[in-house]
């Protein structure tokens, strides 16, 4: 079997910045019509969106995806809600992470797995103000090493 190409199409790095991303779920996504168009040339958004459960669906919102130029009267409106596609008991047990221990469900990234397009849908826990500012510390701190490293090289 070949191995199938991925292509990224929209990350959600505000995810990385809010949250702790303690497990990641691929998912697919049910699009209509020209939907695929515009988000083949890339005009998708998925800074502000989040996943939720509702009726045992896996539902995408908030996420934007521009009407396709040549689209006319065929295109959707760009920020409707989009079912994800999951097996039943991982919606079941998504669910039960959700409710319980008060985490959250938040698209990371959007990318083609061959012709199919897919989300991956991240269990975060939100940051709080001095984890933020412990990982701003932490990145600063080993962009200085690299800087003085790479420095240390040249001679």
């Amino acid at each position: 079997m070949a191995k199938e190409s991925l292509k990224t199409i929209a990350k959600n790095k505000k995810a990385f910045h809010d949250y702790f991303v303690l497990e990641s779920i691929e998912a697919g996504i049910e699009l209509r019509g020209t939907e695929v168009k515009s988000i083949r040339r890339g005009q998708v958004n998925l800074k502000d969106a989040w996943c939720s459960i509702d009726n045992g669906q896996l539902l995408i919102n908030g996420m934007h995806i521009s009407p396709y130029r040549e689209g006319n009267i065929f295109n959707e409106d760009p920020t409707r809600v989009r079912r994800l596609l999951m097996h039943k008991r991982e919606i079941l047990r998504l669910f039960g992470s959700v409710r319980q221990s008060g985490y959250a469900l938040i698209p990371i990234s959007l990318y083609f797995k061959g012709s199919m397009v897919k989300v991956q849908v991240g269990l975060c826990k939100g940051k709080k103000l001095y984890d933020k500012r412990a990982a701003m510390a932490a990145r600063d701190a080993r962009r200085d090493i690299d800087r003085a490293m790479k420095e240390r090289s040249r001679y």
